[in-house]
């Protein structure tokens, strides 16, 4: 399953480095990720210190 970016995102940039699949870009305040690239592996969350990549 896909995973989605909270409003928690502090646009850090730490998913954006995790993610194999380069699904995530920045959007306008947050980032946001690409659910038809998104293999939904969790490396995004596991590398973001606020918690803001969840399962969609």
């Amino acid at each position: 399953m896909a995973y989605k970016i909270s409003d928690d995102c502090v646009s850090c940039g730490a998913c954006v480095e995790a993610c194999p699949t380069e699904a995530i870009t920045e959007g306008d305040g947050k980032y946001v990720i690409n659910a038809d690239i998104c293999v939904g592996c969790g490396a995004c969350a596991e590398a973001c210190p606020v918690g803001a990549p969840q399962e969609a």
